[in-house]
């Protein structure tokens, strides 16, 4: 098809996701992509700061992995995986375990973040269902967050925009305010209360950044806090590791930056080098044991037709090969390094606030949008004013921020720097 027939089509036919219909921006069909850089049917050239919606960690159509997933595809595709297993399942669960926390003992295997979280709660609520508790069935989570797009993982994110039209059929939860220097006492004294009635079932958390909630960053001993203190009155931690996972802050995971270890992590994205789908929701022995019983009825009764996928589980084996590799490590450090530089240059201008670090994910708020939301009129400025140069940037609302693969090299992090100079010199 032609570059003009892939639009129109696209345009009669497909319904894309976070955007209405009669779109303010045009789709641009992507023939190709290499490393951190997508090639267009009109042959442009776009660097992708974004990570493709934070999933690719090791670059555009690696080798290794296609290669992984080509030689899985010739010997087993699928196969239902209730009363069956296979060898990259195992392989996958053993890699997982030698780099999560050393209490954890299970994964579920799912298809995206959104189900890792479902999973995640349905956990949570029936470990207390069969125990014989019934009465913990509330939910505590962190103001702005942002947990998926299901029911569930609407019901523990942030009321707005997103879940609006869904209000009704979510159920309730108590709500933390973001921590901050400035509010922390205030927020630690709030949760202690919410979790004095013993009635409480889970806290969910993104640890350390906020992603969808605009890139809000708090402190590992922040969250230690807040983690210890739950876990102090029985309450089950369940980390979000859906975006900060796969070395995004710095370590394996975002959580590995704390003493205190989740009960359940929720792990997607980076998990197949942006590859294919797939969610896990990877669980300590505590949970566990709750659910060591031949009874059906404290059965976790849930499932995907694509549980367990061979072919998407090679995928991740091969990326968590490229992961441990030390090469990879040392790309994380070079560019949190380059980042960091980075934001020198940036303290230079008065016409941004907010500027924030965390491993390879820097950020920054432009001043003078009035409404920050997603909705925010700064994306109509921002997004199309870098796609013309070459440089995939996705705000939110007005902020700002790079996620890059790791394989992006010097020169290109220097391309997007000075494009996103240039932005803020024109104000």
């Amino acid at each position: 098809m032609t570059n003009a027939e892939i639009k129109q089509a696209d345009k009669d036919l497909i319904w894309h996701p976070f955007a209405p219909l009669i779109s303010p921006f045009e789709y641009i069909p992507i023939k190709s992509a290499k490393k951190a850089r997508l090639f267009t049917h009109g042959g442009k050239t776009i660097i992708d700061t974004v990570s493709s919606w934070w999933v690719n960690i090791h670059g555009h159509s690696n080798e290794h992995i296609a290669n992984a997933i080509h030689k899985q595809a010739l010997e087993l595709e699928h196969v239902i995986f209730a009363g069956f297993t296979h060898e990259p399942a195992v392989k996958l669960a053993k890699n997982l375990m030698t780099i999560l926390p050393d209490n954890f003992s299970k994964v579920f295997f799912s298809d995206n973040g959104s189900t890792s979280i479902e999973v995640g709660l349905k956990m949570a609520f029936q470990y207390w269902c069969n125990l014989g508790q019934e009465n913990r069935t509330k939910v505590i989570a962190l103001d702005g967050a942002y947990h998926g797009d299901t029911f569930g993982a609407m019901s523990v994110s942030a009321r707005g925009g997103f879940t609006k039209p869904f209000f009704p059929f979510l159920f309730d939860i108590e709500s933390l305010d973001f921590p901050t220097e400035e509010n922390f006492e205030q927020v630690l004294a709030h949760f202690d209360e919410l979790t004095s009635d013993e009635k409480c079932a889970a806290f969910i958390f993104e640890p350390l950044v906020q992603g969808a909630g605009g890139m809000r960053m708090y402190s590992p001993e922040m969250l230690q806090k807040l983690v210890a203190l739950a876990q102090s009155k029985g309450i089950i931690c369940i980390a979000d590791e859906v975006m900060t996972g796969w070395g995004r802050t710095g370590t394996n995971f975002a959580t590995d930056q704390i003493e205190a270890n989740p009960d359940i992590m929720c792990i997607s994205k980076g998990i197949t080098g942006g590859s294919l789908p797939l969610g896990i929701t990877a669980c300590n022995k505590k949970i566990v044991d709750a659910f060591q019983s031949e009874d059906l009825e404290k059965a976790l009764l849930h499932g995907h037709s694509y549980t367990g996928n061979p072919m998407i589980c090679a995928a991740a084996n091969a990326s968590f090969e490229l992961f441990q590799a030390q090469e990879c490590k040392d790309n994380i450090q070079r560019i949190h390094n380059k980042h960091q530089a980075f934001i020198e240059q940036l303290k230079t201008f008065d016409n941004i606030e907010n500027i924030r670090l965390t491993g390879t994910i820097v950020a920054f708020d432009l001043k003078g949008f009035g409404e920050t939301g997603y909705d925010s009129e700064a994306r109509k400025k921002i997004y199309p004013y870098f796609l013309e140069r070459g440089v995939l940037i996705r705000p939110l609302g007005n902020v700002i921020y790079l996620l890059p693969p790791y394989v992006i090299t010097d020169e290109e992090l220097e391309l997007v720097y000075e494009t996103l100079l240039g932005f803020l010199r024109e104000g």
